[in-house]
């Protein structure tokens, strides 16, 4: 299985934000962002030239990050969202929200995307009472997402639910945590998702 395997921490910093790649330890004081919230590197704190490449550059890495996929998946996603009918950018969006790993964190059952991954990876998810080991697998609206029983004393899972209580769900999943049962009520519209990422520059960079 293909990911990056460069420090999280440090992606984080160099896309200047937050993208929740360790799970609890973003919410705490420990966040590398939180203690370093310049650039790694030896010209971390520089003054960094600004171009329009750049800044288009920057915003699909922080895409692909977020969504932790690498940049053949991210090209492939970007096709496919061009040749369906509406806005590509937020094409692109919905179909990275829909992969079943980003479900799976969404609803609370994994603490980072790469948890979920595995846990997918692992047999441990059902879609509609049958497993699932493609992280990438679409979800559709209706499909009934479940930790399978025999994974359910999973530590990493119960304590991934417990954060998700405290900090909330999003309105399109509804979630029955004493089940570890979710269904997907309706792929996310645009405003369900990260305002932070701007897929109009993403666009204009696929589209030179």
């Amino acid at each position: 299985m293909a990911r990056d395997t460069s420090a999280q921490c440090k992606q984080c910093r160099r896309e200047g934000q937050k993208l929740f790649l360790k799970g609890a330890r973003c919410f705490t004081d420990k966040c590398g962002v939180e203690r370093r919230s310049y650039p790694p590197g030896e010209h971390g704190r520089g003054r960094m030239r600004q171009s329009e490449y750049r800044a288009q550059l920057r915003e699909k890495q922080k895409a692909k990050r977020y969504y932790q996929v690498l940049e053949k998946q991210f090209a492939s996603y970007y096709d496919k969202a061009s040749r369906q009918q509406g806005v590509t950018g937020e094409n692109l969006l919905r179909l990275l929200e829909c992969r079943l790993d980003n479900v799976v964190y969404r609803m609370g059952f994994a603490a980072t995307r790469a948890e979920a991954r595995q846990l997918v990876s692992h047999k441990a998810i059902t879609v509609n009472e049958k497993p699932v080991t493609i992280a990438s697998y679409q979800v559709k609206a209706g499909d009934i997402v479940q930790v399978r029983e025999k994974s359910r004393k999973q530590l990493r899972i119960q304590s991934a639910l417990n954060v998700a209580s405290q900090v909330g769900l999003p309105d399109w999943v509804d979630v029955n945590a004493e089940q570890f049962r979710g269904v997907f009520k309706s792929a996310p519209g645009r405003d369900d998702v990260l305002p932070d990422i701007n897929e109009n520059l993403v666009v204009e960079l696929y589209s030179k």
